[in-house]
């Protein structure tokens, strides 16, 4: 979508006072950096105004926090980047190569200084990392912004340094570029969407050759799902600020509004989720269901209890219990169910037929069939009308397991299978993002011959560091760590060597991905994340929800019953939900 079409009706830039110009201010940088200055229509929208806030939106949110960080010093206001993003020294990256393949202890020192040289500054507080930090890049696109997805790990490695600030600022400088306003054309955002990144940018200020101003430019060009994780730091005054509660009800009345979509889960397109890119994930991938899921756990736990918020709590309720019903009895497979669908007859018309989506056995690809353990099993990748889609994907297995929409059982099966088939999902780096990779003629059709993602290489069966940090916090809350640490461990052999890569290609990983960016800022804060967590597990359990009892208590009855007593069942789970 071209970028002055979608950013269109994108609330405008914020700007922080204005601050003098000179080499004092900015010396000059370490390295060359490239500046994507895209103007909205052709030009700046807001430069020099106040921007258009919420109610109750506090003119400078820093005001509402005090608390200084010292481990966040690179960067200030006198060492910044064009972009925002701190300035490194020249010779930066320098040391830690000298200490590469020393110790345990200085991979981790490492990661933490490539992990600081990476944080954006507004108005001289940090308020994100930006995606990778490779000096050498000349070109570093849009790798340059602030990314609400690739923000995620970076944000759960500072909470548990106990480095709250970072985390704040970046939750209410995204809230403030949310899109505001409704709109009636299909070219501007919809009311609650999130931006998919921001990049800060330094303009003169009008009038004033000496006088600079810094300014947070929202992209809404692109689809992305932001996963930021309950702050559990025993400070609910952000949750409470009206413009943070605004900002939870206008996304939840963007997910569940209706539509004409019968299922409870989220109907997207193609390339929605962390595979952005055609992948033939269009429908209703497990990814996007899992991050639902959590997402509605989160925000039911965080709305504020009022007249105004009961309507959408019972409709946020009643997703939770149907979506979660929906996968783990429609989106399972072990081997026991696959050769249930083997046997499965066709186009039954019944209320009570069994191959309820009329799934053709011979949709079952024959490397299934030999794949599958006796042990072990996994949520199929997508679910429609006559389509299963049985490839492994990887962060929709994990969260599932994170947000208890996997049962207990379900939980310990995929890990069973993450164990059975090692070599497969993990081999020589952590972690495959699907598997298997479209190979030949469907990889020609469904991803129309993308250069990118050929088979084995980035979204199409690439091995993705950053996924390592969502399998150890799976692994602990199963009380598995084991896996975590071997997983961990093959990691740490080569990640800092490799220059802490994007992703990996081939079957097993053995090769730095073909266009993979090196120092990236999600595979660094991944790592450092689940070193983080296998030290002190106890500080996993702010980052997964436990099992609705409620929820837990109505499917169990249905899962139990057969007949006549599974339709009683389902007449009381109705009454869960309305």
């Amino acid at each position: 979508m071209p970028m002055g079409i979608a950013r269109v009706a994108a609330p405008l830039p914020l700007a922080c006072s204005p601050r003098p110009t000179g080499d004092a201010a900015f010396p000059p940088p370490a390295f060359p950096v490239a500046v994507t200055a895209r103007a909205r229509n052709g030009g700046i929208i807001g430069r020099g105004r106040a921007p258009h806030r919420r109610p109750n939106a506090s003119p400078d949110p820093r005001a509402h926090h005090h608390h200084h960080d010292p481990g966040l010093e690179t960067g200030d206001a006198g060492s910044r980047s064009v972009n925002g993003a701190a300035r490194p020294h020249p010779h930066a990256h320098a040391s830690p190569q000298r200490k590469r393949g020393a110790t345990t202890a200085s991979v981790e020192d490492e990661a933490w200084d490539l992990l600081r040289e990476s944080v954006v500054r507004y108005c001289g507080s940090p308020v994100g990392t930006i995606a990778a930090c490779d000096p050498d890049d000349p070109t570093p696109l849009n790798y340059d912004q602030v990314f609400i997805r690739d923000f995620v790990p970076s944000g759960v490695a500072f909470l548990l340094k106990g480095e709250y600030d970072i985390v704040r600022n970046f939750i209410l400088h995204t809230l403030q570029l949310q899109s505001w306003e409704k709109t009636m054309d299909c070219h501007s955002p919809g009311q609650g969407l999130m931006p998919a990144s921001f990049k800060v940018r330094v303009i003169p200020l009008d009038g004033d050759d000496d006088a600079i101003e810094e300014v947070l430019d929202p992209d809404f060009g692109e689809a992305a799902i932001g996963r930021v994780a309950p702050v559990d730091s025993g400070d609910l005054s952000v949750q409470e600020r009206i413009d943070v509660q605004t900002g939870i009800k206008m996304i939840l009345k963007l997910c569940l509004a209706d539509g004409f979509d019968m299922f409870p889960t989220l109907l997207v397109t193609d390339g929605s989720c962390m595979i952005d890119r055609r992948m033939g994930i269009h429908g209703h991938p497990l990814e996007i269901q899992a991050l639902f899921y959590s997402a509605l756990l989160c925000a039911r736990e965080m709305l504020t209890p009022e007249d105004g918020s009961a309507d959408l709590i019972r409709a946020l309720n009643n997703r939770l219990i149907a979506l979660s019903f929906h996968i783990r009895e429609y989106y399972w497979l072990e081997k026991r169910k696959l050769n249930e669908i083997y046997r499965y007859k066709t186009e039954e018309y019944s209320y009570d037929a069994v191959n309820k989506f009329n799934i053709y056995p011979d949709q079952i690809p024959s490397w299934l069939v030999e794949w599958i353990p006796p042990k072990g099993g996994y949520f199929i990748g997508n679910l429609q009308p006559a389509h299963m889609d049985f490839r492994f994907f990887s962060l929709g297995n994990l969260w599932s397991i994170v947000s208890s929409l996997a049962t207990t059982q379900q939980s310990h099966a995929i890990l069973d299978l993450i164990e059975a088939k090692w070599s497969d999902l993990v081999a020589e780096m952590p972690m495959k993002i699907c598997y298997p990779a479209l190979e030949d003629q469907e990889w020609k059709f469904i991803t129309g011959s993308d250069p990118k993602n050929t088979p084995w290489s980035y979204h199409n069966g690439g091995s993705w560091p950053t996924l390592l940090w969502q399998l150890t916090v799976a692994c602990i809350k199963m009380n598995r760590p084991e896996i975590a640490e071997r997983a961990v461990e093959v990691a740490e052999r080569r990640i800092a060597t490799d220059k802490w890569p994007e992703y990996y290609d081939t079957k097993r990983a053995r090769f730095i991905g073909k266009q993979s960016r090196l120092f990236q800022t999600w595979s660094i804060a991944g790592f450092l994340v689940a070193k983080l967590l296998l030290e002190n597990p106890d500080k996993s359990r702010i980052l997964w929800n436990n099992e609705d009892e409620e929820i837990v208590n109505a499917l169990s009855l249905m899962a139990d019953a057969s007949g006549p007593k599974r339709k009683r069942s389902r007449k009381l789970l109705k009454t869960y939900i309305v």
